[in-house]
């Protein structure tokens, strides 16, 4: 039978829970279903879109009986953008659910004994928290309900200044403000938008691969609560794409105190990716951010964590339990630039760094030499590649390990290593708990895991930082 043929099914359900990635479960008639936009003790009307032997994908089509726990969302654009899909549970449950998944993980993926799961670490801000966003400008923009309904009112169909609709790469929801970005960075939105379709700019068509206007980037320091503002776009062909650029970089250079840095950069590539080659930038090099009473450097595209008032409590926690102490060597592996490595450094003897990424190694070596942190040495190397062990073995042998990988957690090359180096403890921060709990499996031979700590970073979303230590289990002599 064709797929424009298929009869279309509906189901009644009862949402009993979250699981994992955010997306709520129902159990009916022996079948699992997975449905999003959704809060446990709500009764939904949900089509299905996938459909297995022993679980479906749903899609929400109406409530029926709403949860006591569901709330009203704040973003008027919660149905279409692809971001802050948990805004209608309370904050309080979100942390709930949160520690839920954490300990389900280790619990049904890891399959291992831990400690305790402790309550997740609030972040201090549930809204405008976000210290840098990376909105896209997009020659397919998608048109609002209300717009649809009084079609001959559309205006700017090839023009959109926002977020991606989830699972489109080609479609963008046209945004006037964002709720988790700053309260004061709101307002550029409507400037930029409306200065690019008053002067004909015209913005990237991401399948037809032309348009000018790429990406527009703000980024945000706490500490000295300034900004940087980044317009990344393709190659200038004309006047008209020079002057806009130029007002770009002048207006926001002389009209907005908080904005200290301005940056153009152009991105002739393919990829989507808000990233390009820097070519002015008016104001400073750099944003300053301090996490413990040391002070970072942020670069235009370097990656620093992106809620920074949960930054202290978040690396002050992991620390706490790390329990460093001052004969210590440690190596710090997925480094970064050095958001745990270098406030560790006052904690131990000697703190080794280890990142992929050279720009992020480069800036942190100079935030090390601007805090005049000396015991403190970065690698850049791959710690996936199958020679990984050989860089390592050259290495003062660590007691201590602190790990932060990526979401797809250690390659096996990696924990091979660590089980024969035998380090006496490793930190594990991880932003993804299935591979987390799936690391520590594969090391429960010879490690303890401790208490697991959820740290949200995310407000709104089901992403969760966790913290967990492993300690090298004493070796046991057998009588001969």
């Amino acid at each position: 039978m064709g797929r424009r043929n298929r009869k279309v099914e509906f189901v009644e359900l009862d949402i009993e829970s979250i699981g994992s990635e955010g997306v709520s479960v129902a159990k009916k008639d022996g079948m699992v279903y997975f449905c999003k936009r959704t809060v446990p003790g709500d009764k939904v009307k949900a089509k299905i879109i996938k459909k297995k032997k022993n679980y479906a994908e749903a899609l929400l089509n109406k409530v029926i009986e709403p949860s006591k726990d569901r709330i009203e969302p704040k973003c008027k654009y919660f149905d279409y953008c692809g971001g802050c899909s948990w805004q209608i549970i309370t904050y309080e449950d979100q942390l709930k659910w949160k520690a839920e998944n954490v300990q389900s993980a280790f619990r049904h993926i890891g399959q291992i004994d831990f400690g305790e799961i402790l309550p997740t670490l609030p972040s201090p801000r549930e809204y405008h928290f976000r210290n840098k966003m990376e909105f896209t400008f997009g020659a397919s923009r998608w048109m609002m309900p209300d717009e649809i309904e009084n079609e001959e009112h559309i205006v700017n169909k090839n023009f959109g200044l926002g977020l991606h609709v989830p699972g489109r790469f080609d479609k963008i929801v046209d945004l006037s403000e964002c709720l988790i970005q700053t309260e004061y960075a709101n307002q550029w939105l409507d400037l930029i938008r409306n200065k690019a379709l008053d002067w004909g700019i015209t913005a990237h068509h991401a399948r037809a691969h032309k348009g000018f206007l790429k990406n527009f980037v703000v980024r945000y320091s706490l500490l000295h609560d300034n900004y940087m503002i980044i317009l990344i776009t393709d190659e200038i062909y004309n006047n008209d794409e020079d002057d806009f650029v130029e007002w770009f970089l002048d207006t926001f250079e002389n009209e907005y105190d908080k904005v200290v840095s301005v940056v153009h950069a152009e991105n002739m590539k393919v990829t989507p990716t808000a990233y390009g080659k820097i070519k002015q930038i008016r104001g400073a090099t750099h944003l300053e951010e301090e996490i413990l009473g040391v002070k970072f450097k942020i670069s235009p595209f370097s990656f620093f964590q992106t809620n920074p008032f949960q930054l202290n409590p978040f690396i002050g926690k992991a620390l706490e339990m790390a329990d460093l102490k001052k004969d210590e060597i440690v190596w710090d592996l997925y480094c970064g630039t050095g958001s745990i490595t270098l406030p560790a450094a006052s904690r131990c003897k000697e703190i080794i760094g280890i990142e992929l990424i050279d720009s992020s190694i480069a800036d942190a070596k100079k935030n090390a030499k601007a805090n005049n942190i000396e015991n403190v040495e970065f690698y850049c190397e791959d710690l996936h590649k199958k020679q990984i062990p050989e860089l390592l073995n050259t290495l003062p042998r660590p007691d201590t390990v602190i790990i932060d990988p990526p979401r797809a957690g250690m390659h096996k090359y990696l924990l091979e290593h660590l089980l024969e180096l035998e380090p006496k403890k490793i930190v594990y921060v991880s932003c993804n708990p299935s591979t987390q709990a799936r690391d520590c499996q594969l090391l429960e031979d010879k490690y303890t895991i401790g208490d697991l700590q959820p740290v949200d970073l995310f407000p709104q979303t089901y992403h969760i930082e966790n913290i967990t230590v492993l300690e090298l289990k004493p070796l046991i002599c057998e009588n001969v």
